[in-house]
């Protein structure tokens, strides 16, 4: 197996190359801005005009980028937000500290607290963010609580198609409370069929930089 790689996106911050997959966490395009447009402002910003407490599942937690930036944006409006993620390959801490996500001392500390802590336990991040992060594979995945949002943030259907077929949809479609949202920056045909056959309505929204479209859908 190749050594996963450090790779600057065109924004100015980092992402994660996987040789074996020819593949990154994140657009080359920028990862903090794709992250951004996607799953904080089509995403979050969108669920937290209605709701003052907020539960999200992240699939695909990856370097922590989203958890971060969520983490962020509640302490910045003051909404709870109780966050779930799973990772089935959790990124090392050599190579996590090396991400310079952010520059600003706080904020350092703020992503060492969600990247240092412990897997399978409910921790406070901060007064307004809790986070739990699961080892383990969307497959075995057992959730009772149901959940406002979900980022989708899975490698895309190219690298892992099973990822975005119907039975991890229908997954994430279960999980989700009724009138719940479901967010990726992927807008292939296949997984769009399938989000409406599972009972999703289905928005075509702009990409971010480098993808002409993204997708966010609403259970019925």
């Amino acid at each position: 197996m190749k050594k996963i790689e450090i790779r600057q996106t065109a924004d100015g911050s980092n992402t994660l190359y996987l040789p074996d997959l020819d593949e990154t966490y994140h657009s080359s395009h920028g990862a903090v801005q794709e992250a951004m447009h996607v799953f904080i402002e089509h995403g979050l910003t969108y669920v937290g005009k209605e709701k003052k407490s907020i539960s999200v599942f992240e699939m695909g937690f990856g370097t922590g980028l989203n958890a971060m930036l969520t983490a962020q944006w509640a302490e910045k409006h003051q909404r709870k937000i109780a966050y779930i993620g799973i990772e089935l390959h959790p990124v090392e801490e050599d190579t996590w500290r090396q991400m310079e996500f952010v520059q600003v001392e706080s904020e350092i500390a703020l992503y060492a607290k969600i990247m240092s802590s412990e897997w399978g336990k409910s921790q406070e991040i901060n007064p307004f963010f809790e986070l739990k992060k699961i080892e383990q594979t969307v497959h075995d995945l057992h959730i009772n609580e149901k959940v406002d949002l979900i980022y989708f943030d899975a490698f895309g259907p190219k690298v892992q198609a099973e990822m975005w077929d119907l039975p991890v949809l229908k997954k994430m479609y279960d999980m989700l409370i009724p009138g719940g949202i479901f967010v990726t920056y992927c807008a292939q045909g296949q997984m769009k069929r399938n989000l409406k056959s599972l009972g999703f309505t289905l928005e075509a929204l702009p990409g971010p930089p480098g993808k002409r479209e993204m997708t966010r859908a609403t259970k019925s």
